[in-house]
Formats: structure tokens, sequence, C-alpha cells
């Protein structure tokens, strides 16, 4: 549609800007590097992503690997957390990732550092499927130091999921937005390791506005990195887990 002028106008008038880029959007399309896919699509998670309207449905989804999203996220987990994560929170990550990946539930995390990492690799060493939802385009591995983990993610038959096109670098408003989709692409969301001003509580918010279960996992009452995960414990915004059998990801019951 781009191609033959007949996309919407909002479209257009956006891809048409002088510093517009498509090409190389379009040879990813081409060459089977990566998938757009737009509400139309039998992979579209339709079930998850319906309930965003308030937050903001995403206008298509860039996907790499050739999983299906939709199947993926039929039972899913978002496990996530401080990025600064101490040996605690990495063990505790590990081990939902492992147990959840082992128990053929998806792990959906945000493939950063310390809690998302390592429950990205729990899920991995349990010979499980993760999906990493990305602040930037799939075609650049942020951080640069898990290039090997995205990779492994596809060859496992995992996901990388933007709502971004290629090429697109990470900023803040970004992962501020990539927030909802974290939450919204599972049928609960996990906080391991939260500090006060921790982006995984906005994740936790989002996921409470959707109706989806939240947990969170305590840490001890003078680590500045349970902080803000204890907060939500201890206002009721987070129900207690301490083990993948406290977490309930059927659909129906909240």
């Amino acid at each position: 549609q781009i191609r033959h002028g007949t996309a919407p106008a909002a479209v257009l008038s956006e891809v048409t800007r002088p510093d517009a880029q498509i090409d190389d959007d379009l040879r990813a399309l081409d060459s089977g590097t990566a998938r757009l896919l737009t509400p139309e699509d039998g992979d579209w998670p339709l079930g998850r992503l319906t309930g965003l309207a308030s937050l903001g449905v995403p206008l298509a989804l860039w996907v790499r690997g050739s999983g299906s999203l939709a199947g993926l996220t039929s039972t899913a987990v978002t496990v996530t957390g401080a990025r600064a994560s101490t040996a605690y929170g990495n063990t505790i990550a590990a081990d939902l990732g492992y147990e959840l990946g082992r128990g053929g539930v998806t792990v959906v995390s945000g493939g950063g550092l310390g809690v998302d990492e390592e429950a990205h690799r729990g899920a991995l060493a349990a010979e499980g499927r993760t999906v990493v939802v990305l602040a930037n385009g799939v075609d650049r591995p942020h951080p640069h130091q898990h290039a090997r983990l995205y990779q492994t993610v596809i060859e496992q038959g995992g996901l990388l999921v933007s709502e971004y096109p290629m090429g697109t670098p990470p900023a803040r408003i970004r992962f501020h937005a990539r927030c909802r989709l974290l939450a919204a692409l599972a049928a609960a969301t996990v906080i391991v390791e939260a500090g006060q001003r921790s982006g995984a509580l906005a994740v936790a918010r989002a996921a409470g506005e959707l109706g989806r279960r939240v947990y969170g996992v305590p840490g001890p009452i003078h680590s500045a990195t349970s902080k803000g995960v204890n907060e939500l414990l201890r206002t009721g915004a987070a129900t207690v887990a301490s083990s993948v059998e406290h977490i309930n990801y059927q659909e129906g019951v909240r």
C-alpha cells in the first residue's frame, strides 16, 4: 500500500516526510529478516491487545523469528524488574523463567540487563519459549551485549517484537511506551525487583489498568532495589509470589 500510495493518509504523511527512510523496512520484509503484523493478520494477538484502547493499541508490530506471536502469548507471563538487580533478584528471575518455561508458559520480558535477562535465560535453559519486547527496531540488539541472547531466543522458537521500524534507536519515551505492551502480552505480570523509580513499576500499573494479575516478589526491607516492589505489595497493587505455584496465568480469573 505504501509503494502504491494507497495506505491511509496518516501513514503516507509519515513516510513521505523528507527524513523518512523506509527502504530498510521494505528490504527486511522482502528478505524475510522480519515480519510486519497488523491487526488484520491471523498472527495478531487480538485477545491480548484489544484491551489496550485506553493506553494505545499499536498500529502494527515488527517481529523477528518464525514463532507465532498469537500462539506464544496465548499462555504467557511477563517477568520483569530492575536492571541493576542483586544476586537475589537474578536468582529468583532465572528460577521463575526456568519453571515457567518448563511448564510450557511463554516468558515475556524486555531483554534488558538484570532481571529481564535472567528471566529470558531461565526460560531458554528449560528449552522453553520467550518473547523479547524491544524499545527499538528488531534489527538493533539493545543492550549490544545481548545480541547472542536474542539470536538464541529466535533459534529456540521465540520472538523479538517491537512497534518501531528497522533501525529505530532506543529512547526514553519508547521504553515508557513499551511498558503497556509488556503488560498486555501476558495474562499476568511478575515484578521481581524494582526500586522506587523503576520502569518495572509502570509495567505493573499498566497491567493493573488492563485488569491483568500483578504479582511481586518480596525483598529485604532495607534493599533499595526492593522498595518499589515492596510498596506494590503493601498497597495491595500486587499479590505476593515466591514461587511459580503462586502465579495464576489462566484466563478468566483475576
